[in-house]
This record gives structure tokens, sequence and C-alpha cells, in this order.
């Protein structure tokens, strides 16, 4: 089946960044719309009913999300822009605030008004300049052209949106780490409840969504519901905490393929499809050995496992943490998963913040017994004692605050489940490097 991508339309046109040619396409469109012809509640309700999930990992409802906000509020209403794209393998964001950042400007502005927001902050992380400049320049424009500001297009509605800068930290992808950066502190998660929802930033109801989200929300109230769930994969009727994955999904492609780059596809696609159908295949001829399905933190699939469908339940079925951010890196037959597990761990030991002990403990213990069996002095007891500190840091068996030892947790877990000859064969006859 052919697929007409609809959030990567605009990004091959020329100027493609300007508001006149956003505007060409039918840009700003939805928001006159949503000002227009429907009540904030309309938007929550339609983005309910559309079934979209939070694009920036976790996988959240969003409108379901909006809804925690306190009823009745005196405000101010925050609204935080995720754009602190930190995952390794992930750069879709990127290419849309380059290449198209009306779009993902229109999209805040909707869900500013859908959450009675008045002031969004689209935290921008300090490694993409040219980013910050497009993004920068579309916010004058809005400005200018009284799509900011006082009196959106004579609806009644305000807001403001300033672009914050951080300094470049993995954890400021945690959205109460971005909080505490935006305020000016060092980012370290927050302890919950309360959720941002309820005190977030500045200690004021908060929403915080990703850059990719906002963008689907445009076109939702473009499109509607109906069109946004005629795409994906339905619930599964044996999990009824399943709500199943609807929708496009922007997907970063990248290792050893032939054409590595940003595609778009439904949800539901498969790992071997797109590397095949929309990478290329396998670079210099070779076979794949495994991929890493939606950034490092989610873990790794198999070859014989490239079947599974990207969408938010088929990669934990197959032992990973999930879809997130649907940045996948292909390794090749040739890639050691010593040289794979060691890049990993030392990625996470020095992004972690320091102040769970057993994420700032765990992922530095794993990074040195990676290096000691790197080294060729690896004993096989070290595979058994990484396991166990992939069972034990993180979220889901609760010892940390935030995710960042689960990202930790789930690419030693599966490197040593799914290739533990491997590692055993390399620590019975090593190959120093």
């Amino acid at each position: 089946m052919t697929y007409d991508p609809v959030l990567l339309a605009n990004i091959d046109k020329k100027d493609s960044h300007t508001l006149p040619v956003y505007q060409s396409g039918g840009g700003y469109r939805g928001l006159r719309r949503a000002l227009e012809d429907m009540s904030p509640a309309d938007v929550v309700e339609l983005v309910k009913q559309s079934g979209l999930r939070g694009r920036g990992g976790a996988g959240f409802p969003t409108g379901a999300k909006w809804s925690f906000l306190p009823k009745n509020h005196p405000g101010p209403v925050y609204f935080c822009v995720n754009a602190d794209e930190s995952e390794p393998g992930t750069f879709v964001n990127r290419v849309q605030m380059e290449l198209d950042p009306h779009q993902v400007l229109e999209g805040t502005i909707i869900s500013c008004y859908a959450t009675g927001a008045s002031t969004a902050y689209i935290y921008l992380r300090h490694e993409y300049p040219l980013a910050r400049r497009r993004m920068q320049a579309a916010v004058g424009e809005c400005y200018a052209a009284g799509l900011l500001g006082e009196n959106i297009l004579g609806g009644g509605f305000s807001l403001d949106v300033h672009i914050h800068v951080g300094a470049g930290a993995y954890v400021c992808g945690e959205e109460t780490g971005l909080i505490e950066s935006i305020e000016g502190r060092r980012a370290w998660p927050r302890i919950k409840p309360p959720y941002p929802a309820v005190e977030g930033l500045f200690r004021k109801p908060t929403v915080v969504n990703n850059v990719e989200t906002l963008a689907c929300v445009k076109q939702i109230v473009d499109r509607g519901a109906d069109w946004f769930r005629s795409m994906g994969t339905p619930p599964d009727p044996n999990d009824p905490r399943d709500p199943g994955s609807f929708g496009p999904k922007l997907f970063g492609l990248s290792g050893h393929v032939n054409r590595p780059g940003c595609y778009e596809a439904p949800l539901g696609i498969t790992v071997r499809r797109l590397i095949d159908e929309y990478g290329g295949g396998v670079w210099k001829g070779r076979r794949a050995k495994a991929a890493i399905v939606g950034g490092l933190s989610t873990g790794l699939v198999t070859e014989a496992e490239f079947d599974t469908p990207l969408d938010f339940s088929a990669p934990i079925r197959a032992g990973c943490l999930g879809l997130g951010t649907g940045g996948v890196i292909v390794l090749d037959e040739t890639y050691s998963m010593i040289d794979f597990l060691h890049n990993s761990c030392r990625f996470f030991a020095h992004e972690s913040c320091g102040q769970c002990t057993p994420c700032r403990e765990g992922t530095q213990w794993a990074l040195e017994m990676l290096e000691r069996i790197r080294a060729g002095r690896g004993r096989l007891r070290d595979l058994d004692l990484l396991r166990e500190i992939g069972e034990t840091i993180g979220i889901m068996p609760g010892t940390t605050i935030c995710g960042l030892a689960d990202g930790a947790a789930w690419p030693i877990k599966t490197a040593l489940g799914k290739f533990r000859e491997e590692f055993e064969g390399y620590v019975k006859e090593p190959t120093t490097v």
C-alpha cells in the first residue's frame, strides 16, 4: 500500500521553513478552524477520539494527559514543547524543526488553546543551532502575522512562545528534568507525584508534549480523528491496557543501511520493511545482525525478529522497552555486540544525573565491567552481574526517580539475553582492543 506523507509533506519545498510557503499549502488552516469553530474542550475531545499517543517515548495518550489539568484553575497554565532530542539514534524532531517549523508551531498553538495555556516554552537542545534559528525565525513570523501574541486571529485567545536552549543533557528529555532546567536549576528529575499537570513549571499546572506529537495534533485538527485512526494497529483484544497504536510515525533510520534518513510511515510497519523498502537494505551486501528499534534505550531485536511491527506494543513482546522515539539503528553481521554494549554503557554512565544511587552506581559498574571484558580480563561471572544490574535498576523495579536507568538496562538485558554466546565466546577467547 502506498503511503503519502503528511508530517513530512512540506520538507522538499523551497524555503519550506518560511511562513508564506507553509501557508501556501494550507498552513494555519487548522488553527483558524479551532479558534473559530471549536471550543478548547472540543479540541481535547477530538484528540482523545483520535487515539494519539505521545511520540516522545512513553506513548501515553495525549488527550488523557491534557485532561489531568485541574479544572477551573486560576492559572497561569504553562505548556512545554520537549525538543530536547537526546536519544542516540533519534533525529526526527531536528528534521521537523529545521525544515517545517511552522507545523510544530501550529500544533503548539492549537494545543495551548485546548489546554488553556497562556505561555509556551520550546525547550531545544544546544546542539541544534539550525533548528534554533529556524524556530526562532518562525516564532517571529507568527508574531508579525498575528498568529502569536494578543487576540490571535481575532479569536480572543492569546499566547506567548519562548525558545529555551538547554545545555545538552540527556536527562533533560525527562519532563520534570526539563522543567527544572527551564527554571534555571540543575536538571534533576522530580519525585512524582505531584505530576506536572498539577504542579509543574513554576509550580503551576503544566503540559509537556513532544515535537512530533504536536505536529500530529495539527494534522488531526485538519483531517479529523477518523483519518488518524484509519492507519496503525488496533488494540490487542487480549490486553485491556492496550489502547492501540494509531496514526503516522516518523522513523529515524541509521546505522548499516544504504539510505539512512528520516522516513514517515503508518505505525505498525515492520522493522524488516522499514530497512528494506525505505532504507534500501543493509549496506555493502551484508546481512543484518540486529537492530535497535526505537533509540538506544529500547534495546535490540535480532534479525530473526525483524518482522516485529513498529507500534507501541509489539517491541515489548519482542523483549524491548517499547517503541521509544522510533530511532531504528541497524547493525550488520560484522558488528561486535561487545562494542555495542560498551558504547551503550559508556553513554548512560556519562548521562546519569547521579541523583539515584542505583542508576549512578549501576551504570558505572556496568561500564567498568564492559571495559574489563573488552580488555581481555572478563569473567563469565561478569555477564551474570551485568544481567543483575539490568534487572534491578530503573523505575520498573521501583528504584529510581526517572527512566534513565531503564534506558540503561534494556540494552544490557537484550544484548546479553539474545547474544549470550557471543559474550561468552569473547570472555573465553578475548580479542583485546
